[in-house]
């Protein structure tokens, strides 16, 4: 029998998407008032992988990814996404968003995010919230899987999220008992 153990913290992580209606030092101002400083980001890029928001944010859209300074606990990013949906109902004129936040949390296994669509790959976490490992970790580099959005697999963002988790593994190594 296995013995239930508390996981170790991880990577607090936000996709950004927005349009011309919200600014960027804005979206970072509100993330950081929730979650602490962030810690690294992507530069901005033209987010035209799927017309999914075309109606409801216009266009064009930009994004970016962002990392936050604080580790939380992995059963934490269920708030964190009540959060984040809070914040984009904020920005909402006329039942339209102008900011879209996919927060997530990478460790050293993978990235999850947290979402409001059941699927057939996605694990229900609690209140609504629904937990969706879009990239893990084997043979030494991140893989995609069937379902994996467009964005998570540029070469750019890739990087990115391997540099995230090699400083993540370095802090867990060197992390005080």
């Amino acid at each position: 029998m296995g013995l239930a153990k508390t996981p170790p913290k991880v990577v607090l992580l936000c996709a950004c998407c927005f349009n011309r209606q919200i600014s960027l030092e804005k979206i970072a101002e509100l993330l950081q008032g929730e979650f602490g400083p962030i810690d690294k980001k992507t530069d901005i890029f033209r987010f035209d992988h799927t017309e999914y928001y075309l109606d409801e944010m216009g266009q064009p859209l930009s994004k970016f990814f962002c990392t936050f300074s604080s580790p939380i606990d992995p059963a934490d990013i269920v708030e964190i996404k009540l959060k984040t949906n809070a914040i984009e109902q904020r920005f909402s004129s006329h039942n339209k968003r102008h900011v879209n936040l996919d927060p997530g949390y990478l460790e050293a296994a993978k990235l999850v995010l947290a979402t409001t669509k059941n699927f057939s790959h996605r694990i229900y976490l609690g209140k609504g919230i629904y937990g969706d490992v879009q990239l893990y970790w084997r043979h030494g580099k991140f893989q995609f899987n069937p379902w994996t959005y467009p964005d998570y697999k540029e070469p750019f963002a890739v990087d990115f999220f391997t540099l995230i988790r090699q400083e993540y593994l370095y802090k867990e190594h060197h992390r005080c008992p």
